[in-house]
């Protein structure tokens, strides 16, 4: 559960199709947001806490993740940086790892072989191991859902929450495939259910619009942290900005160490 004296973070989205930086609605609807490198680069100087880059049509297509861009994104960083996108095995992983990255993030492996999971902790550890969950708010809860959104499975999502922890997993990455690219906010009742519910960091994911979605993220849907991609790609506010925000309401956030005149 949500320990509220810990520092909560702020964690910039790249979502990478085809060497660039798209953002949609819904997981359709991509438009070209820019380069990953320079992006990566600007949101380290900006101050953000942590990075996730996402090969969104890897598994799909059933191909690799790009580790060149990888690689070169990693050499811009000074920041933890999680990667995933096509991951199907701990050597991959491995490899990813030897890239530069500090964690993998496997979503649609992990549910087709949870055996994934636990192989992946003990080689690399815990810390290293995040089980991204995409799901879809229906009658009686939530379903998981695999292949970037595109293919419903028979985990509910509370089950497979609790699965992914038991395996060793050391975060979930939790997005709302209803409200992604929406900027209406969190799903705060589905981030509760998984936080309250699992002892490893919950990162929310899908929706944020304002800093105030930041801060919700965090008070009722009880995240220990905040992922989001449009806010910041388009300039509506700075990572600065919402940790000003963010400290302002009593949330405990990390110092920023950049220069935000990028």
């Amino acid at each position: 559960m949500m320990n509220s004296m810990l520092t909560k973070r702020l964690i910039p989205c790249l979502d990478v199709k085809a060497g660039r930086v798209v953002k949609g609605v819904q997981f359709v609807d991509l438009k070209d947001q820019g380069d990953p490198v320079k992006l990566a680069a600007h949101y380290n100087e900006q101050g953000a806490d942590e990075l996730v880059f996402l090969d969104i049509t890897a598994s799909k297509q059933e191909r690799d993740i790009m580790k060149d861009i990888v690689r070169e994104t990693a050499e811009k960083l000074f920041i933890p940086f999680t990667v995933g996108g096509g991951i199907r095995t701990v050597e991959k992983m491995r490899e990813l790892i030897a890239a530069g990255a500090d964690k993998v993030s496997i979503n649609t492996a992990a549910v087709e072989n949870p055996d994934l999971i636990s192989w992946g902790a003990e080689l690399l550890g815990s810390q290293a191991v995040v089980v991204a969950i995409d799901a879809r708010r229906e009658e009686d809860g939530w379903q998981v859902y695999i292949r970037g959104g595109s293919e419903r499975t028979d985990w509910k999502l509370e089950d497979w929450a609790k699965e992914v922890e038991n395996r060793g997993a050391g975060e979930i990455l939790l997005t709302s495939m209803d409200r992604d690219g929406t900027r209406d906010g969190y799903d705060l009742e589905m981030l509760a259910e998984v936080s309250e519910n699992v002892s490893i960091p919950v990162i929310a994911s899908g929706g944020a619009g304002s800093p105030r979605h930041l801060y919700e993220a965090f008070t009722e849907g009880r995240a220990d942290a905040a992922l989001a991609a449009s806010i910041w790609h388009q300039n509506d506010y700075t990572i600065s900005e919402c940790k000003e925000y963010l400290a302002e309401k009593g949330v405990a956030v990390r110092p920023i160490n950049g220069d935000e005149n990028d």
